[in-house]
């Protein structure tokens, strides 16, 4: 969507398109409320490697405090400092910027009500309009071609500069300011230009259906067939709604988990979902400078329905994690491609100034002690094409129907 996502990029994208995939899974704000678990003795048994910063909090704060005194930008002196510090994750943002990570780690963001892709053609397309945003009120469709934002052609713009413009910048962006869209209805339609208003909007981060069920009468349905739960992020809520999904599930259904292009969010939410596919036990492991803490799920999940977990390449963090504990639990089947490989864990710090500095301070591993960070998890069975329908076959091999 044309907020924000809870993602990284690595340092190096430019900051608009940085700023708008920045919200990666972090436990940044958990851990800042102290609403992380703290884990038991057990933890510490399992070595982890601490990596942190290699820039001292202090050194930022005290670049922070410099620009005040000289009526400069703290935010951007913070940034420089990180910049050069090799945190491959690391971020700093001003006050706004931080206030819309924490509203996307709670499900809401501020744009349009559109997401964007890189059409066959190589034009950049409307992938989904959300329902009742500006986008959708202004009559925009999936698979419409998005030309100009804001007056400027994104035909050879990467797709998330594009979400970037369409988001706005730190001056332009927030509810109630607009952008200017030129957008086309197929290749040989009409081009409209159509003005926007940002708007704050609830993102639905999870989705559940039913699929492959066989009609018995006009009014039921048997219980074959599967539920697909596609899972877009981990925002607050999203674990519990992954969890009862699950619960809810019709006896004799399998489970297709698809977490493909799944951004993250908090790990907290990834282990309520775990919960719903264990009966307790470790999730993950993590460091925070070199001390041990641990994930665990709730007792009482389903260990017996079949499941199928669906990722990608841009499976990442808080996704990476669950696919990782069901994975090493031998709780689920995994299919698809590598995942994207962001295993390590930020920590904020406000700065002088207002702005707030986000810095690795260690990483997080799987039951079985992976490290995911730069390496990703590769699936039990990899598929280049057709992922959906080899998980589907490959959970009616498991009994789960489909």
């Amino acid at each position: 969507m044309s907020g924000p996502t809870h993602r990284r990029r690595p340092r190096g994208f430019g900051r608009g398109a940085a700023l708008t995939l920045v919200f990666a899974s972090v436990l940044a704000t958990a851990a800042a409320t102290g609403s992380l678990p703290k884990g038991d003795e057990r933890a510490a048994a399992i070595k982890a490697r601490s990596v942190a910063s290699t820039v001292d909090r202090d050194e930022i704060a005290a670049a922070a405090a410099e620009a005040v005194a000289d009526g400069k930008s703290s935010t951007e002196a913070a940034e420089k400092v990180v910049s050069r510090s090799g945190d491959r994750w690391g971020a700093v943002y001003d006050e706004r910027e931080y206030e819309e990570f924490e509203q996307a780690l709670d499900g809401s963001y501020t744009g349009v009500g559109l997401a964007a892709k890189r059409s066959a053609a190589g034009l950049v397309a409307v992938a989904r309009v959300q329902p009742g945003g500006p986008a959708y009120l202004a009559g925009i469709e999936p698979g419409d071609l998005l030309l100009t934002v804001d007056g400027r052609r994104i035909d050879r713009r990467p797709v998330s500069e594009v979400v970037a413009l369409l988001r706005g910048d730190r001056t332009s962006a927030g509810v109630g300011t607009t952008v200017v869209l030129t957008v086309q209805r197929g290749v040989t339609g009409p081009a409209r230009t159509l003005t926007l208003t940002r708007a704050r909007l609830t993102t639905e981060a999870v989705t559940v259906r039913r699929i492959g069920a066989k009609q018995l009468g006009s009014d039921r349905s048997d219980s074959s067939g599967a539920v697909l739960i596609k899972v877009d992020s981990f925002p607050k809520g999203s674990g519990a709604r992954i969890r009862d999904a699950v619960r809810d599930a019709p006896v004799g259904a399998g489970v297709l988990l698809d977490l493909r292009g799944n951004s993250g969010g908090l790990v907290t939410e990834a282990a309520v979902a775990a919960s719903g596919f264990l009966d307790g036990g470790l999730v993950a492991t993590y460091d925070v400078h070199g001390a041990q803490r641990a994930l665990y799920a709730t007792r009482g999940g389903d260990t017996v329905r079949p499941v199928v977990v669906l990722v990608d390449g841009g499976t990442m963090s808080a996704a990476e994690l669950l696919t990782g504990a069901l994975q090493d639990r031998g709780r689920a089947v995994t299919v698809g491609s590598r995942t994207f490989g962001k295993g390590s864990v930020q920590m904020p710090s406000k700065l002088p100034g207002g702005s707030v500095a986000e810095l690795t301070v260690g990483h997080y591993r799987t039951p079985a002690g992976r490290s995911v960070d730069g390496r990703g998890i590769t699936p039990d069975l990899v598929v280049s094409s057709r992922a959906l329908q080899r998980a589907e076959t490959v959970l009616s091999g498991l009994g789960g129907g489909s």
